[in-house]
């Protein structure tokens, strides 16, 4: 497992392990996690490359020590991620709720999985709320990015970390067991990144030559937790402000739009080639779960026959697109849970039969 050549040249690369090459690449240099499919190739894959960067790798004995190591590392300095699927990251959701507390950076991987419980080892879209709502006590918000590609893995990892440290939050890279599994050819690319000349003037390094620094989610005095809860809510207005990201695909003239992300969008794109010319369908992703782009999703769909929402769930996205469209377009859902996907022939047959109903 060597380190890929940046030659310009594409190179083939599955979602899990470039996940780890665009982490490294973007300075991270502890990593803490613990193994579960199916994004073992990622852990795997760290194991070997951060050696070989002079990085930290620690198979962490559990979830729970994984997610903490990371506050540890994080308040030093570092940057630093830790990597899951589904049921792990809910082992996480308590370390999570303090690091958001203590704004402190990190990277925090889900490669989602069937649910609930256990489940099963399948693509699955079920973890939406989990991610966008917050999974930990108290009020906070974690940025959210929802890669629909390989190459777009790499991209959004390396900008995870950059999201991370600009506003001192944790920022989850959300995608499915199809993503992380799959291999697609992509272009490795350098980050400007410099770990030497980079300094946080935050972090817990020792106080000898400077005054002590504090990182701490718990205020007992009167009104405190309060003001830091205002604080905190002043840097999530920045955030939706500044951070929402979708991409359109033929929304201008089309008669319907299909909301999706991940791998449901790229089946939904499949779909709407079938259909057209006879059905003029636009596509709206959403790249940022949160801060979710409500007004941009309102805008595109005003005056369309009717929206679709497609996931691999039983409709969790679905309710923030029925929170941004408020009643002015009909919605009509489509879904799958529990590991199973759906296939662009059966979106274009729900498509047809319910324009059949309206």
């Amino acid at each position: 497992m060597k380190k890929p050549k940046v030659t310009g040249k594409k190179i083939l690369i599955t979602g899990n392990e470039v996940i780890g090459e665009a982490a490294i690449r973007a300075g991270c240099r502890f990593y803490a996690g613990y193994p579960i499919t199916p994004q073992n190739e990622l852990t795997a894959y760290m194991a070997k490359r951060m050696f070989e960067e002079k990085g930290v790798f620690i198979q962490a004995e559990s979830e729970l020590s994984a997610i903490n190591m990371v506050f540890g590392a994080s308040a030093t300095g570092f940057r630093a991620m830790t990597t899951s699927s589904s049921p792990g990251i809910s082992l996480k959701q308590e370390g999570i709720s303090y690091l958001a507390g203590c704004e402190l950076p990190c990277v925090i991987v889900n490669v989602m999985r069937g649910g609930p419980g256990l489940g099963n080892i399948a693509p699955s879209q079920s973890d939406y709320f989990q991610a966008t709502k917050g999974g930990g006590h108290g009020d906070y918000h974690l940025i959210v990015l929802a890669p629909s590609s390989v190459q777009e893995v790499f991209n959004l990892t390396i900008s995870s970390f950059d999201l991370a440290d600009k506003y001192r939050n944790p920022v989850i890279v959300l995608l499915d067991a199809f993503l992380g599994q799959m291999a697609e050819p992509i272009e490795i690319r350098n980050s400007k990144f410099e770990i030497r000349n980079y300094k946080k003037k935050w972090a817990l390094t020792g106080a000898k030559n400077r005054k002590p620094n504090i990182i701490r989610s718990l205020f007992l005095k009167e009104g405190a937790l309060e003001e830091h809860n205002f604080k905190l809510q002043k840097k999530y207005n920045q955030i939706e402000e500044n951070e929402k990201s979708y991409q359109l695909i033929d929304t201008d003239d089309a008669q319907i739009i299909f909301v999706a992300y991940g791998i449901s969008f790229r089946i939904a794109k499949e779909a709407a080639k079938i259909l057209s010319p006879d059905i003029r369908a636009g596509i709206f992703r959403p790249i940022t779960l949160w801060p979710y782009p409500y007004q941009a999703l309102k805008n595109i769909c005003k005056g369309k026959k009717a929206i679709f929402v497609f996931e691999l769930c039983l409709g969790q996205m679905l309710e923030d697109v029925k929170l941004a469209l408020e009643g002015c377009s009909p919605i009509y859902f489509y879904g799958r849970p529990g590991g199973g996907v759906f296939t662009e022939g059966q979106l274009v047959n729900f498509v047809k039969k319910t324009l059949r109903m309206v």
